[in-house]
C-alpha cells in the first residue's frame, strides 16, 4: 500500500462523512499531524477534488469528485444492463427500484428507478446504506460472507446486529437467492432484493424494490418479479447460471 495515496483517500472519506471540516478537525479524525494533512489537501485542491470555503476556511469535496462518479456510472456495465429491467420491475410491482454495488460495509446505489405513480421522489443515485441493514446488501453479502461486518451497527431497533444471527440470516438468503428487510435501515421502509452475478459467477451487484411499511408484506408476485429481474441482468452480464452453484 502506498501511504500517501492511502492518506489522500482517507481525507476524501472524512470529508464525505462530515461535509465541511477545518484542517485541525481533519487531522484529528485521521490521527495525523496538521502539517501532513495540509500538504495532502493542497494537492487534492489542485485537482479539484477538495475546495476551501472563503468565509469559514473549512474544506469540502470538490466538483471533480462528481466528475469521477459520473464517469464510473457511465462505464459501469451492471448499471447499463439493469436500466431496462429496473424500469420493468418498477412497472410490474408499482415500487421504486434500486440497483446497488457492494463497498466495504456499505451498498452504493448506482441506479434508482422511481415509483411509476408520478409522485415526487428524491433521486438516490450515489447514496450509501449499511450493507447488513438493507435487502440489497444482504443479497450480496450472502455470496460474500467474508465482507460482513464483525460488529454490525444498529440503524433502527430492528437492525440485526448479532454476528451469529446475521450469519444465519445470510445462509437462508443464499438458499433462497432472495433477501428481505423490514425497517432495518430506515423506519417505515422495507425491501426485497436478489443478487446479480457476472460471467465469472461472482456477485456483481443486486437489484430490489423499496416497499413502504404501510404496504408490507409485499404482494405475492413481488419476490418472483425481483428474482426474474436479477436473473435477466445476470444473463446479460454473461452469468452461466442464476444463482451459481455452490
Amino acid at each position: 500500500m502506498i501511504q500517501s495515496v492511502d492518506r489522500a483517500v482517507r481525507v476524501l472519506a472524512v470529508l464525505q462523512a462530515e461535509r465541511r471540516l477545518s484542517l485541525s478537525e481533519i487531522a484529528a479524525r485521521l490521527g495525523l499531524a496538521p502539517s501532513t494533512v495540509h500538504g495532502i489537501i493542497k494537492t487534492l485542491q489542485s485537482h479539484g477534488l477538495v475546495l476551501q470555503d472563503r468565509e469559514s476556511a473549512r474544506y469540502r469535496l470538490g466538483p471533480a469528485v462528481l466528475k469521477l462518479g459520473n464517469v464510473y456510472l457511465d462505464t459501469l456495465e451492471l448499471r447499463s444492463r439493469a436500466l431496462t429491467w429496473a424500469a420493468e420491475l418498477a412497472r410490474t410491482t408499482g415500487s421504486a427500484v434500486r440497483t446497488g454495488v457492494l463497498l466495504p460495509g456499505e451498498v452504493m446505489i448506482v441506479h434508482h428507478e422511481p415509483r411509476p405513480d408520478g409522485s415526487r421522489q428524491m433521486p438516490e443515485v450515489g447514496i450509501v446504506i449499511p450493507a447488513h441493514a438493507c435487502a440489497l446488501g444482504k443479497a450480496m453479502l450472502a455470496w460474500s460472507p467474508d465482507l460482513a461486518p464483525e460488529e454490525p451497527r444498529s440503524m433502527t431497533r430492528d437492525t440485526v446486529t448479532d454476528p451469529g444471527e446475521l450469519a444465519a440470516h445470510l445462509a437462508r438468503i443464499r438458499d433462497e437467492a432472495l433477501a428481505t428487510e423490514v425497517e432495518e435501515a430506515v423506519i417505515g421502509e422495507c425491501g426485497v432484493a436478489a443478487p446479480i452475478f457476472d460471467a465469472a459467477g461472482d456477485v456483481a451487484g443486486a437489484i430490489g424494490v423499496v416497499v413502504p411499511m404501510t404496504d408490507w408484506p409485499a404482494g405475492p408476485t413481488v419476490p418472483g418479479a425481483v428474482r426474474e429481474a436479477a436473473r435477466a441482468v445476470s444473463r446479460e452480464l454473461g452469468a452461466p447460471a442464476w444463482p451459481p452453484q455452490a
